[in-house]
């Protein structure tokens, strides 16, 4: 089980909206950053996640994932520490649009963000 939304959006522009820093920031807990030196699997990345009225934190928690998997318009995954823990977002083309998947329950809000950004809507989710 997981969550996942059709957006009305090239594959290309979907893959950039979720693999670049800038636009991971907007919509995967919007206002934390990314840093992802580079996008090639193995390789470490840093998600900073900021304080926002419903997470309760105090500062900013840097959290390091490894990227697992990097298939351009396929997929694109990574983990915190172990990789049972592994996060995967799929990409599939459908009826003119794409499908975004993510392998995870709870992610429905992060995806009506990232659906809102590709079709030039406002930010639903904002923190």
């Amino acid at each position: 089980m997981g969550s996942s939304i059709w957006i009305h959006a090239a594959i290309e522009n979907v893959w950039q909206a979720i693999t670049e820093e800038q636009s991971l920031s907007q919509w995967y807990a919007p206002g934390s950053t990314w840093d992802i030196p580079k996008l090639a699997e193995g390789e470490k990345m840093i998600f900073t996640l900021m304080p926002i009225d419903h997470n309760q934190l105090a500062d900013p928690l840097p959290m390091q994932l490894t990227i697992q998997q990097v298939q351009k318009h396929e997929i694109f995954s990574f983990y915190l520490e172990v990789p049972e823990t592994v996060i995967a977002m799929s990409l599939a083309e459908q009826d003119n649009g794409t499908t975004v998947s993510i392998n995870m329950q709870g992610y429905e809000a992060s995806l009506a963000n990232l659906k809102a950004l590709l079709e030039g809507e406002d930010l639903l989710h904002s923190s």
